[in-house]
């Protein structure tokens, strides 16, 4: 049984047969970071100084053979869409813009790329068959069940069921191989090769440095797996002439059964290849451990991360040092999370990197691509209000708070969802010239290296820069001249595809985070884990779904033509991440398994299968946990009350104040509200808090209710002007004139002037469609029920307001009541109060008991209101017999305006003697509620059947305010 780790057992071998000779020697890895280990295994071992070997990785050694660069992933593209287009121009076909064919070329390069590595023809994958019976005319080399999958592929392409996809996939399936040919061609004119082609040639006897590997007395390739074929070629030749020798680290638990995945490919390399393993037979070791294995559920995909910090703050002192811990992120994307959640004092080294993505950084710069895709589009004008404010409220914007503050003001003082650009002159910030329009690819790249600068000038004025942050700007900066190289010759290239380039030219950059490699916990992926090996193993992100990464690369190489040819399928990365994952667990004494039970878009909530496998077929010894995430209830706080007592009754008393012309006056909003509750009253009234200025793009119905009352008060006007006795018809001429005067009823409203809107935005179409159809409801109803009509008055004519005796304490006091009415009419002799209402308030009233009652789900506020104003009214004008009307949009024409109950089939409407007893009774509940409101000796408190909706700002206070002291109070 093996108990060195792997790297050791390798150091010790090369020592023990090169000796003082191992600086003759090349030692190839699959990556970076075993190198380090190695290295250490070897100064330990020799105990005395030693020249060291060579260190590749394997693209690092291959790439010797060749003496011309690789092309950059964007130099391949522009090279491939020209030579794309000359063949769509051959063809007689239209050529496609650079945007159009991006997509594209990234599959096709990668699927280039996959059949140099594994040295397929291209003439054959791409073979143009019209006919199965060709099959075996044209690869008689094929096997049955080779055979098979190409018949399983070409049926689908019968012609009697051709689809318009399936003719564009053919056509592009005939011009690849030779777009291929013409490609790899174009690269050599202009001295520039691809890693696989690298590859493909140095198997194929073409290389420029075929010998490259005679510089070495022998080179040893270590930890090695999954094989391309160019490898296999190469690796089997430098065998048989004795140049290589190799290391494979696997265990006989896997490798001896054919039914484990997981030994897929050694088993390969050392059956079928026939290459040897310099370390002899593989141990036994998984078979017999008995090792606890600890698999934790956890309620979210932080939640994991979280876990973490307590599993290694736990973890007993006899476990060792942590540099033999590694935490093993199956799932990525926990990197920040995880480093977040890491204990104090613990030092940690990271070989992934910290990604750009996922930065404050990339922020930014994404921000600023948003806002110059947007400016492109709308010709420099304007930007979006929310792409403003994110870029305002940015840490590595660095605008003085003074210069926000004044800029957001007046975005909501002007209501602008979208904001001129004549206004976003910045003269403060990282970039002042943020949302200055750019064109073209030169001036955006020279911008954003501006934008760079400026961002690094901030940071290190306010002593806030950090050192993976200028790595990141370096980074980026070298990324972008890269850029530039290629887009020389494409100065025309549109805007959103210059933001898609610079984007995905950035989203693989990462910054490596400082650390010592050999101190600490080890933190990486499943790939940089090979070869090496750890006391203690937390895995963590182990879903099915991540563990193995179901997700399959885009290729125009179907799976069946795939299989035929031996190039990869999904199966194969299955079996890649099972052996990453089995030989994890051949030398650590403790492990743990943490994965994620919440299910969502991105998560099944499934724990991985090869740990259920592993838990079915092995000895290992499953410790199940679950975490509890704990939870936290909000205490319900005891009532809150507020006494009418120094400044809050000094405040209320000015209501009853009738000798200060100051003195203020109480509406029927204020009267609905104190209903609702008088808390909600005190904050409103009393305190003076005020809703907070927001910008929205959502469609609310109080914006809709108030172009709606414009539209009205503009049509009655212009009908009153001419006469105040209106008739049928001329009011149903002014039906057909309501898109053009709702249109200016919302302009009035957003802007205060009746033509600042000419083209309105989809939301504002929405809401004029929406106010067109409402207000005509309303006319058609006074058209057909109400005509002819006198206007008597219409809103904002007049300012109503009568004093209302009451008694505080015993003492006789009056309260200004006042009320804005939309509209006073007279039909048939009699006089109407008219009240709009858009939203969902009813005529029918539950009985006068819940009428004249605190609010509550059952109460009608808006006859409340329409009360308040009939009585105004009625003390103002001396009118008797003035008739409330509720004009409810949704309910206008069943159920009229008149207020009315109903019982067993029956409907009662409130007029004539029944309404005025309604209106003598509300004198007497509006006096008994005014008498409660001034009563010093009834505090405020919030009434607990009040109906607060989701979107209500007072809806925090009501719900969170604690009881005050007598001295906050």
């Amino acid at each position: 049984m093996r108990t060195d780790p792997f790297l050791r057992q390798v150091a010790a071998d090369l020592l023990s047969r090169f000796g003082d000779d191992l600086k003759d020697v090349g030692v190839v890895l699959t990556n970076k970071r075993p190198i380090v280990f190695l290295r250490k295994h070897l100064a330990e071992l020799v105990g005395k100084p030693l020249w060291s070997p060579s260190f590749f990785t394997v693209q690092e050694f291959l790439r010797q053979s060749a003496t011309v660069p690789e092309a950059s992933p964007l130099a391949q593209f522009f090279i491939l869409h020209r030579l794309h287009n000359t063949l769509l121009r051959e063809e007689g076909r239209p050529e496609e813009t650079p945007d159009e064919f991006y997509p594209l070329a990234e599959i096709i390069l990668s699927d280039f790329a996959q059949l140099d590595y594994d040295l397929v023809a291209p003439e054959e994958v791409y073979a143009e068959l019209r006919d199965i019976a060709l099959l075996q005319q044209r690869f008689p080399h094929l096997s049955v069940d080779q055979q098979r999958f190409m018949r399983q592929f070409w049926e689908s392409f019968s012609l009697g069921k051709q689809t318009a996809i399936q003719q564009k996939f053919l056509q592009l399936w005939g011009r690849l191989p030779t777009l291929y040919q013409r490609f790899k061609a174009e690269l050599a004119l202009q001295k520039l090769t691809t890693t696989a082609g690298i590859y493909r040639a140095l198997a194929e006897g073409r290389a420029d440095n075929p010998g490259f590997i005679d510089a070495y007395k022998q080179v040893a390739f270590v930890g090695f797996n999954a094989l391309n074929q160019c490898e296999v070629k190469l690796f089997t030749q430098w065998q048989e002439t004795q140049r290589a020798r190799f290391y494979f680290d696997a265990d006989n638990y896997y490798l001896d059964d054919d039914l484990q995945e997981a030994g897929l490919f050694l088993r390969k390399n050392i059956l079928q290849y026939g290459l040897k393993n310099t370390l002899g037979e593989f141990p036994v070791t998984l078979a017999s451990k008995t090792n606890r294995i600890e698999l934790i559920s956890t309620s979210g995909k932080v939640a994991q991360a979280k876990l973490l910090s307590k599993l290694l703050a736990d973890r007993p002192a006899e476990r060792g040092t942590p540099t033999n811990t590694a935490i093993i992120l199956a799932d990525e994307s926990l990197l920040v999370p995880v480093l977040q959640s890491l204990p104090d004092g613990f030092d940690f080294n990271v070989t992934m990197g910290y990604p750009l993505t996922q930065s404050t950084l990339f922020g930014f710069i994404d921000g600023w691509l948003s806002v110059q895709q947007q400016l492109a589009a709308n010709q420099g004008r304007y930007v979006h209000h929310l792409d403003v404010e994110a870029i305002l409220s940015h840490p590595l914007s660095g605008i003085l708070p003074e210069e926000r503050d004044v800029l957001q003001q007046t975005i909501n003082a002007n209501e602008w969802l979208e904001v001129p650009v004549a206004e976003l002159l910045l003269k403060s910030g990282s970039y002042p010239y943020f949302f200055v329009p750019r064109s073209g690819g030169e001036g955006l790249l020279q911008a954003l290296h501006i934008l760079l600068d400026g961002v690094l000038d901030y940071r290190q004025n306010s002593h806030s820069l950090r050192h993976i942050e200028a790595v990141l700007i370096l980074a980026v900066k070298k990324a972008l001249n890269l850029l530039q190289d290629g887009l020389m010759h494409y100065p025309e290239l549109s805007m959103p595809f210059l933001c898609a380039l610079i984007r995905k030219a950035l989203k693989g950059i990462s910054a490596p985070i400082e650390g010592e490699p050999l101190k600490g916990v080890q933190i990486m992926g499943l790939l940089e884990s090979r070869c090496l090996d750890f006391e203690e193993v937390y895995i963590i992100g182990a879903n099915e779904g991540k563990l193995p990464n179901i997700t399959a690369a885009p290729t125009f190489i179907p799976d069946s033509i795939r299989r035929v040819h031996g190039l990869p399928v999904l199966e194969n990365q299955d079996a890649l991440s099972a052996y990453l994952f089995y030989r994890l667990l051949q030398h650590p004494q403790h492990i743990s398994v943490v994965y994620n039970t919440v299910v969502d878009d991105s998560n099944n909530g499934e724990v991985s299968r090869f740990v259920r496998q592993l838990a079915f077929e092995s000895r290992f010894t499953f410790q199940y946990r679950s975490q509890q995430q704990p939870i936290k209830t909000i205490p319900a706080s005891p009532s809150l009350t507020l006494s009418k007592t120094g400044a809050v009754w000094h405040k209320l008393s000015r209501y009853l104040d009738d000798t200060n012309p100051d003195c203020p006056k109480l509406s029927a909003s204020a009267l609905t509200t104190y209903l609702q509750s008088p808390l909600l009253f005190f904050l409103k009234y009393i305190a003076g808090i005020k809703e907070p200025p927001k910008l929205t793009e959502e469609f609310e119905m109080n914006r809709l209710g108030s172009v709606v009352h414009q539209v009205m008060q503009d049509v009655y006007e212009q009908l009153k002007m001419n006469d105040d006795m209106i008739t049928a018809q001329r009011i149903r001429q002014k039906i057909s004139l309501l898109p053009q005067i709702c249109l200016q009823a919302l302009s009035k409203e957003l802007y205060g002037e009746a033509n600042r809107i000419r083209m309105p935005n989809s939301m504002q179409r929405i809401l004029l469609k929406v106010a067109e159809e409402y207000a005509a409801v309303f006319l058609h109803y006074d058209a057909a029920q109400i005509a002819p009509l006198r206007i008597v008055e219409l809103e904002n004519e007049r300012d109503y307001s009568v004093a209302f005796p009451i008694a505080v304490q015993g003492e006789p006091q009056t309260v200004k009541l006042y009320g804005i009415i939309d509209r006073v009419d007279e039909v048939n002799g009699k006089m109407r109060i008219v009240d709009y209402k858009t939203g969902r308030d009813e005529v029918k009233f539950n009985g006068l008991d819940a009428l004249f009652a605190p609010a509550s789900a059952k109460s009608n506020k808006a006859m409340i209101q329409t009360l308040f104003y009939t009585y105004v009214y009625e003390q103002v004008t001396g009118s008797r017999g003035v008739e409330p009307n509720l004009y409810i949009a949704r309910k206008l024409r069943t159920e009229g305006t008149l207020f009315y109950t109903s019982g067993r089939g029956s409907r009662l409407v409130a007029e004539g003697a029944a309404l005025e007893d309604i209106k003598s009774q509300f004198v007497t509940f509006l006096r008994q509620t005014l008498e409660e409101l001034f009563n010093p000796d009834v505090p405020f408190r919030h009434n607990p059947d009040a109906v607060l909706y989701p979107n209500d700002p007072y809806r925090e206070f009501l719900n969170q305010l604690q009881p005050l002291s007598d001295d906050e109070t």
